[in-house]
């Protein structure tokens, strides 16, 4: 470690020495120690460009030992995108844990998007007290047998699940959503401490409420306080854009957008747009065309467009024919480098005068 401050160092030296009893306490950023603020693993979303827009760098994704939140209304598609990041997490030889308090998982689903529902530990659990002790157990049990191993914990939704003081009540009683913050509240400060000196990403799906008698401002918030968007590192909104339907009318998917509301990983407040399918989920090269189109790195005419590849050579073909025009690995690959830096320097600052700026009243966030 190259330490020019000797002041530094031996500050650094009595520090931990003070806190020896307890984890390490002082670090140098240089790069020459782990800390509890590296980012030791991305997992993907199933989606590439929301991949890109919340990590900032090539094959990211959620942050391991971080908290991810993942808002929206009704059938904007959290639990699906909860479940990719499972599916995700099962591929890197990770543990896949769900956590239900919706009583509304189908294993078809869950298989039809790459799930393996048989290595899947699967929890029902109804209380913001169950989920939390849960999610402990959870943490103690795998820092003692196998601390390095990558596991997601998945809460869907945090919503729907009651307090046991609520359990109990009468229906005609209020309090319930004071004491559920509350609970939230005291439970994250401390499972944000236990995950994030282990390989275990914890997601929460949760669920928009719109703010009454608001008129300035962002209109809605989240289910359970203020402690989930406080301690949350990536908080992501999705939105139903539109429904996809087959030439007889048959509603096949949607189209959804994410909007990244908050991001300690990466510049915050951009999205990414994918097409999901109810019996396969997220159509990942599909928003790979969509951005090609979007940033007019494709030619189009008619139902035909035409990309160019790094040698100068045309691909002409139709949008049915681009899964199987991306079985080329070589062009694969040089159309997921074109969507990075398109994806990624389109926010780089470096080349922008007073000019290029726009100022505005908007705030974003709850």
């Amino acid at each position: 470690m190259s330490v020019n401050d000797v002041l530094a160092k031996t500050l650094a030296d009595s520090l931990n020495k003070k806190f020896k009893d307890t984890n390490k306490v002082a670090y140098f950023l240089d790069g020459s120690d782990a800390t509890p603020t590296d980012i030791k693993e991305f997992i993907s979303t199933g989606s590439s460009t929301l991949d890109l827009a919340i990590s900032n760098k090539p094959n990211g994704g959620i942050a391991v030992g971080r908290i991810t939140e993942i808002n929206g209304l009704e059938s904007s598609g959290k639990s699906l995108l909860g479940a990719h990041i499972l599916s995700e997490t099962q591929k890197k030889g990770g543990v896949a844990v769900y956590i239900d308090t919706e009583t509304s998982v189908s294993q078809q689903f869950l298989g039809a998007i790459g799930v393996d529902v048989s290595k899947m530990l699967y929890l029902h659990l109804e209380t913001v007290e169950d989920i939390f002790q849960a999610i402990e157990e959870i943490v103690t049990k795998v820092r003692e047998s196998d601390k390095d191993r990558l596991v997601t914990i998945l809460i869907d939704s945090l919503a729907a699940a009651s307090t046991k003081v609520e359990m109990d009540a009468d229906f005609d009683k209020d309090g319930w959503a004071t004491a559920k913050a509350i609970i939230i509240s005291k439970a994250m400060r401390k499972i944000t401490q236990m995950i994030g000196r282990q390989n275990i990403a914890l997601v929460f799906t949760n669920q928009l409420r719109q703010k009454l008698g608001v008129m300035f401002g962002d209109p809605w918030t989240t289910s359970g306080g203020k402690a989930l968007p406080f301690h949350a590192s990536t908080r992501i909104r999705l939105k139903n854009m539109g429904q996809i339907k087959d030439n007889k009318k048959n509603i096949l998917g949607m189209k959804c957008r994410a909007q990244i509301i908050k991001n300690r990983l990466g510049p915050p407040l951009r999205h990414a747009d994918y097409d999901m399918y109810f019996e396969s989920g997220i159509d990942n090269l599909g928003g790979w065309l969509t951005v090609l189109k979007d940033h007019k790195l494709v030619k189009s005419a008619g139902a035909w467009y035409t990309l160019v590849d790094g040698e100068g050579k045309e691909h002409k073909f139709q949008s049915k024919d681009w899964d199987e025009l991306m079985e080329d690995e070589e062009l694969k690959s040089y159309v997921y480098d074109l969507i990075c830096n398109k994806v990624i320097l389109q926010y780089k600052t470096e080349d922008m005068g007073i000019d290029d700026i726009e100022y505005t009243d908007e705030i974003v966030g709850d």
